[in-house]
C-alpha cells in the first residue's frame, strides 16, 4: 500500500464529489427522463445478485418496506402540516 495514496483518498473532498454526484444526476434527469436512473439502479442490483444471490432477504425487504412506511407517514405528516396553514 502506497501510504500517500491513502492519506490522498482520505482527505479527499468527499462533499464536492457528493455535490458533483446530485448535479451529474439531476442534470442526466432532466435530458433524459427517468430511463437512466432506472437503467443504473437495474445495473446495481444484478450485480448485487451476482455478489449475495439471496438479496434481497427477508430481512433486507422488511427493513425497506419499514424505511417505505416511515417515509410515507412523514410526507402525510408534512402534506397536513401545509394544508393546515
Amino acid at each position: 500500500m502506497d501510504r500517500n495514496a491513502i492519506e490522498r483518498f482520505v482527505r479527499r473532498d468527499w462533499d464536492g464529489g457528493a455535490a458533483s454526484k446530485r448535479t451529474y444526476w439531476a442534470e442526466r434527469f432532466r435530458q433524459d427522463g427517468w430511463r437512466p436512473i432506472w437503467d443504473a439502479a437495474q445495473s446495481l442490483l444484478a450485480h448485487v445478485r451476482r455478489v449475495r444471490a439471496d438479496f434481497p432477504t427477508d430481512r433486507d425487504r422488511a427493513l425497506d418496506l419499514a424505511h417505505h412506511e416511515r417515509l410515507r407517514d412523514l410526507l402525510h405528516r408534512a402534506a397536513h402540516a401545509f394544508a393546515r396553514r
